[in-house]
């Protein structure tokens, strides 16, 4: 029998545990950290909506005047009115507005705390090139709300208002009985589908920085960038010709904007690209 001692076996440290364990704490960190950034998130859309909501009045008003003033103006309905058929739509149609608005007043915070949660994991050059889109997000939005405020809606409700027909013998009267909500309702899908297609620059933009466009391919696709707009504008407007001139004009104007920003994304990174063969 051999008088050699057995060697002692030590177990071997779980290299895999320990690597789930380190990887485990910054998600844990993570996670932390994006639910910070969307309780504040919140807390920004409930004061936005709160405000709203205690100028709810003022809202409406501002938001109904255009069709208040083309049936002053051309049906001469000095007492011009919205209706309500159940007893809490005007409520939550406030309501609704109320959140609408606390959105569109609380967007760039929310945005901030978006950007924020990823900045870590950004490079400089990229923060550098972020914070541009995040400007003109906003700011793009506003303009396409502005269009529809101004240009639009008087086109819109002097559309809606053209039915209406004065009673006379053997002819039936017809008067608009426009309900509040979905007014308001309309109002906000317009101001939203507008502020999105208003944000074609930041997306072709942000495509062209990434790479997945160039502006050769955009220029190719003039022809099918204006046959989509033109589709766009069909649906989202007015069935006569003027109104979809009103969108397609802006929307191209923009995407050929966005042309010009990413040949210009191109032709800097093209200068880099010969400054490091140089170097």
């Amino acid at each position: 029998m051999s008088d050699t001692p057995a060697l002692e076996s030590h177990p071997k440290p779980d290299i895999e545990d320990d690597e789930v364990e380190s990887s485990r704490a910054p998600l844990l960190d993570h996670l932390i950290e994006l639910r910070k950034r969307l309780i504040w998130c919140m807390v920004y859309l409930i004061i936005g909506a709160g405000i709203c909501f205690a100028f709810r009045a003022e809202l409406y008003t501002f938001l109904v005047a255009p069709m208040v003033n083309v049936a002053q103006v051309e049906m001469s309905e000095i007492e011009f009115r919205l209706i309500y058929t159940a007893p809490l739509e005007v409520f939550f149609a406030y309501l609704s507005l109320s959140l609408f608005g606390g959105f569109l007043i609380a967007f760039p915070l929310i945005a901030w705390q978006v950007y924020a949660f990823v900045a870590p994991g950004l490079y400089r050059n990229e923060k550098r090139a972020v914070l541009p889109f995040m400007v003109a997000t906003p700011l793009l939005f506003g303009l396409g709300a502005a269009f529809v405020y101004y240009l639009m809606l008087p086109l819109l409700s002097r559309f809606a208002l053209s039915f209406a027909q004065p009673g006379a013998e053997g002819v039936a009267q017809i008067d608009p009985q426009i309900k509040v909500s979905e007014y308001l309702s309309l109002v906000m899908k317009l101001i939203i589908a507008f502020g999105v297609c208003f944000q074609l620059p930041v997306v072709l933009s942000l495509m062209g920085r990434a790479g997945m466009v160039g502006a050769d391919s955009l220029r190719k696709g003039r022809k099918y960038a204006i046959v989509a707009i033109l589709a766009v504008a069909m649906i989202m407007t007015p069935p006569d010709v003027f109104s979809q001139i009103l969108l397609t004009v802006p929307v191209y104007i923009l995407y050929e904007l966005s042309i010009f920003i990413v040949a210009g994304f191109e032709k800097k990174l093209a200068e880099e690209e010969a400054e490091r063969e140089g170097s």
